[in-house]
């Protein structure tokens, strides 16, 4: 586990780096989760054998610092993995994100620009009004969420046997969660759809089979996206198929 030093000088970034060759692959992961836990599976898989790869944990989330007074908004966790970028002197990414993190991975792209060569995403939140985890988050306000409503969602979780997504829930910030989920709800101006069609990398885009059918998966490929499908997989793509989640980012850089 490796640490960047954020601008914040009471905040480390922490992230796994798996040496190899080519321009570096960083990987971001969605609310309340880590990439510490989804993606030690995925970057070492057959389909990205040698391949560089970076794991970050966002702040307020995995092996990351919880600092109370950073914003969690997702262009606050973007501003971020730029610093990162730009302190590793990377001339060029691949740059993946999945679910909030895909919305990071657009919004890094927009400050990045050319630096990153494909913009890879997975299930992410393109258009505001969050989705099925972080709109009920969002709803409770703040401080009822952080003061009971954190264990709550964690519970909830529990009782249908969201196991590992509750693991890395417990070990977030509450603070993160309910301001990421705020984030989602609001969306962004200019939005994250058009910033992601906008982008002049080489675009790409990935679905669970089992979050099949969504309409992205017809609309997308109308504006050049190539989209990838994991067998055997929803949401939690890279915890439930690994293998397949790396087979889909490999075809999506190749």
């Amino acid at each position: 586990m490796l640490s960047f030093q954020t601008p914040s000088p009471t905040a480390s970034m922490r992230y796994f780096e798996f040496g190899g060759t080519g321009i570096p692959l960083l990987m971001l992961h969605g609310l309340g989760c880590a990439s510490s836990f989804e993606y030690p599976l995925v970057a070492p898989s057959p389909a990205l054998t040698g391949r560089h790869a970076i794991l970050i944990d966002l702040l307020g989330f995995g092996f990351s610092d919880r600092p109370d007074d950073f914003g969690y908004r997702v262009e606050d966790h973007a501003e971020q993995v730029c610093a990162f970028v730009q302190s590793r002197g990377f001339e060029q990414i691949d740059l993946y994100g999945h679910s909030m993190g895909g919305s990071v991975a657009v919004e890094a792209a927009d400050l990045l620009g050319n630096k990153v060569r494909h913009l890879i995403l997975s299930e992410a939140n393109l258009d505001s009004d969050g989705g099925e985890f972080s709109t009920p988050i969002a709803a409770m306000g703040e401080r009822a969420y952080i003061n009971g409503g954190h264990l709550l969602r964690c519970e909830a979780a529990e009782a249908v046997g969201d196991a590992s997504w509750v693991a890395t829930m417990r070990a977030a910030s509450a603070l993160a969660i309910y301001r990421g989920a705020k984030s989602l709800v609001e969306g962004s101006s200019p939005d994250w759809r058009s910033c992601f069609l906008r982008h002049p990398a080489r675009k790409s885009y990935i679905f669970g089979q089992h979050s099949l059918p969504d309409p992205d998966h017809d609309a997308l490929p109308e504006y050049g996206i190539a989209v990838h499908v994991v067998p055997d997989a929803g949401h939690s793509m890279g915890l439930e198929n690994p293998a397949g989640l790396a087979t889909a980012i490999a075809k999506a850089m190749s």
